[in-house]
């Protein structure tokens, strides 16, 4: 099981913490033609070599590589403006798959979790509820573009995206440790900070935009906080 949580946590912080948004860009414009896309290759492909620390995991970790950028390759061959959101889905579910499966052929699927592994599921969840948990949440509501009456420079740069990670911690903190009365408290206080915004603004569509994504977000710290808890109780 510490393979697995392993090939996850590279997979998390070459996707996501590792790409910048300039390479995805660039391999959604050149294709194949974009050096960045076996720059990620060979990023995915340290980051295996680096967490697993084991030379005869060559194969496997060549395995997975290719893998990831054949799925890339195809996604980006493929993939339209109207259909990023599902291929974002495909190709996330796809990569996964892969990583299941050579962890299942590379060693038996025994889960005995003893303290580090603990400890390094512990920091896999909280790396997938930052970054990755963002562009998850952007790409899955980037179907509504609301439109508001303020202007754009009254918001603080990348304010949002940092307001969610914190939240998400906070969220993803509060159930793991069985605080739930806190969790509630954070909604009502973001409720009550947001209820000015979105009264002033008077736009129906923006409130509804605003809602989803805040359900989002703390359906994600929740979940992953939920799951963390069964799994360090059941193993």
């Amino acid at each position: 099981m510490i393979l697995l949580i392993k090939l996850v946590l590279t997979h998390l912080l070459g996707d996501f913490i590792l790409q910048p948004a300039s390479w995805v860009k660039a391999k959604e414009k050149k294709k194949l033609k974009a050096w960045q896309l076996y720059a990620h290759m060979l990023i995915h492909f340290i980051l295996i070599m680096l967490l697993v620390w084991d030379i005869t995991f060559m194969v496997p970790a060549l395995s997975i590589t290719l893998s990831h950028g054949i799925i890339d390759a195809v996604k980006l061959h493929y993939q339209k403006k109207s259909t990023e959101r599902i291929w974002f889905v495909l190709d996330q579910l796809f990569h996964l798959a892969i990583i299941v499966t050579v962890w299942y052929h590379v060693e038996s699927p025994v889960i005995v979790f003893d303290l580090s592994k603990i400890n390094l599921l512990y920091i896999t969840a909280v790396i997938f509820i930052t970054t990755p948990a963002s562009i998850i949440i952007k790409t899955l509501i980037s179907q509504w573009s609301p439109v508001s009456n303020k202007p754009k420079n009254i918001s603080l740069q990348h304010a949002g995206k940092y307001i969610g990670v914190l939240e998400r911690l906070l969220v993803f903190t509060f159930v793991v440790t069985d605080n739930w009365e806190a969790v509630g408290f954070l909604i009502a206080a973001k409720s009550v900070f947001r209820f000015g915004d979105l009264k002033d603004s008077r736009e129906l569509k923006l409130t509804e935009y605003v809602l989803i994504g805040t359900l989002l977000s703390f359906g994600l710290a929740v979940g992953t906080g939920l799951l963390i808890n069964f799994l360090d109780k059941s193993y």
